[in-house]
């Protein structure tokens, strides 16, 4: 659906440096296994954005990959400009259930391989987040897992215009997630992003911005990982 506003054009007007970062001694991979394990007591802070499609509820689920290198960095992909759903935007890898799929693990495992040619026998999957419901009607169930390098990616070139990594400390730290507001759908909308800045494989700068539903799940993921 395309969007009557440019999200990276709007001001934001707050930023959440109030809150702490989630220390670094817990994104360390053992860390992340043993909070899953173990859950804490905590409330997503969005399980549903405002509605501005007719479409009815869809399960989906994403894969929020966390590779394992230095230190932990999510996999992202930037979607190619020409698709119906989130054109342009920043996802984590994953889609609708199909009528093969035991469960939302199995529907963020075949999807990555489909969209990213991330094969299963890499990933370790932890657990997962809350459904979160996107403004498009897809009922989406974030699935965290760990992945070893060593893997090859494989882009479909229908969906997926660019895969590129985050840092995870970078997105778990609130200093760099900024609010927004726009008029869309017939009301105010309110997002958050957390635009991250780059250099390419020759030296050049690259900003990536990272927003809506997937600025939301990670903010998701602050929540659950700071509880």
């Amino acid at each position: 659906m395309a969007l009557s506003f440019d999200p990276e054009q709007l001001p934001h007007y707050a930023v959440d440096d109030h809150l702490p970062s989630v220390a670094a001694h817990h994104l360390l991979a053992d860390a992340l296994r043993q909070r899953f394990l173990q859950p804490p007591v905590w409330e997503p802070e969005t399980k549903a954005e405002p509605r501005f499609s007719a479409r009815g509820p869809t399960a989906a689920a994403v894969l929020i990959p966390m590779v394992q290198r230095d230190g932990l960095t999510v996999l992202l992909t930037q979607r190619t400009d020409h698709l119906h759903d989130h054109p342009g935007q920043v996802s984590f890898p994953g889609g609708r259930a199909e009528p093969e799929d035991a469960d939302a693990t199995a529907t963020a495992l075949r999807e990555a391989e489909e969209e990213i040619g991330l094969h299963p026998r890499h990933v370790d999957v932890l657990g997962a987040l809350p459904a979160y419901t996107t403004g498009t009607g897809f009922v989406v169930t974030p699935v965290v897992a760990l992945v070893t390098p060593g893997f090859t990616l494989t882009p479909d070139p229908f969906e997926v215009a660019e895969i590129f990594e985050v840092p995870l400390a970078f997105l778990m730290t609130p200093a760099n997630h900024r609010r927004h507001r726009a008029d869309f759908g017939g009301g105010t909308r309110q997002f958050l992003s957390m635009p991250y800045e780059t250099a390419d494989a020759q030296g050049r700068m690259r900003r990536y911005f990272i927003w809506g539903a997937t600025a939301g799940m990670l903010r998701n993921l602050y929540r659950f990982l700071a509880a």
